[in-house]
């Protein structure tokens, strides 16, 4: 208990690899309780859906020839950050640690993310929070492929997840999100980034030939960078192969002149 308290979850279930490699890397600044959702819950957000069952399941696993005791939970992965604080841990975590994800969580598209939605959640507790994801193809992002190198992605996990064990962020800054690159080392740099406003992941009508049949909407990656910002995350991640550091604020209102736009809504149309 003298150890800083770590909450570890993410989107993509219990059971994956990211998970487990974040996992036995923090380990060696805090210690580490992991909680997760018992199913695959990416693109989740951070919804605290009304169908969630919310049982809680103590599990066994072994990493790296050490047994873990972890909590597999029905919900979505904002509502393991509420378990795992409100009835699971001995008390408040130091920090809280979501990942690592399969695939780059960069753009507007964060807010479908529930890797960033857990840390979101946990920033909204007044708890420290780093939202990480990995790089990778759209076919790994619903897999557990062992194909798939989380190493470096786990060392930037701890470095600055110690970061944020240390140093108190500054005012308006809740979340640290972190994009690796699917080729980083550890000895890859880092840059502080701008989320861009590009669109990223591209949604494609469904497949079928019928309304009657059950069809998600799938996506692609977006080819075009040209109209990407240099000091984006994802410029930075995609082009300059950096590693990207974006600072996310709960506070979501637009950084309009507020008495311009008072005067703009005021006036006679």
């Amino acid at each position: 208990m003298d150890k800083p308290q770590i909450l570890l979850t993410n989107d993509d279930g219990i059971r994956s690899p990211g998970l487990w490699m974040a996992a036995s890397q923090l380990s060696q600044i805090g210690y580490v309780n992991v909680a997760a959702p018992r199913d695959q819950l990416s693109g989740a957000g951070r919804s605290l859906p009304s169908s969630s069952d919310g049982l809680i399941t103590c599990q066994s696993m072994e990493v790296n020839g050490k047994t873990w005791q972890v909590y597999a939970v029905g919900a979505s992965p904002a509502q393991v950050v509420l378990h795992a604080v409100l009835e699971i841990m001995p008390r408040k975590p130091d920090l809280v640690v979501s990942g690592i994800n399969y695939g780059e969580n960069v753009g507007t598209a964060i807010t479908v993310s529930g890797t960033i939605g857990a840390a979101l959640e946990a920033a909204s507790m007044g708890i420290p929070a780093l939202a990480i994801s990995l790089e990778t193809c759209p076919e790994y992002h619903l897999s557990y492929s062992t194909d798939i190198d989380f190493s470096a992605a786990g060392y930037f996990a701890v470095y600055f997840g110690r970061l944020l064990l240390k140093h108190c962020l500054p005012a308006d800054v809740d979340v640290l999100k972190v994009d690796v690159p699917s080729n980083a080392t550890p000895e890859t740099p880092w840059m502080i980034t701008r989320l861009s406003r590009a669109p990223y992941y591209e949604p494609l009508p469904p497949q079928r030939d019928s309304w009657d049949k059950p069809a998600p909407i799938p996506y692609r990656v977006v080819d075009q960078l040209s109209n990407t910002d240099q000091d984006s995350d994802v410029y930075v991640l995609r082009v300059r192969r950096m590693v990207s550091v974006t600072p996310l604020s709960l506070d979501m209102t637009s950084r309009v002149n507020l008495n311009d736009l008072d005067q703009l809504l005021r006036s006679n149309v």
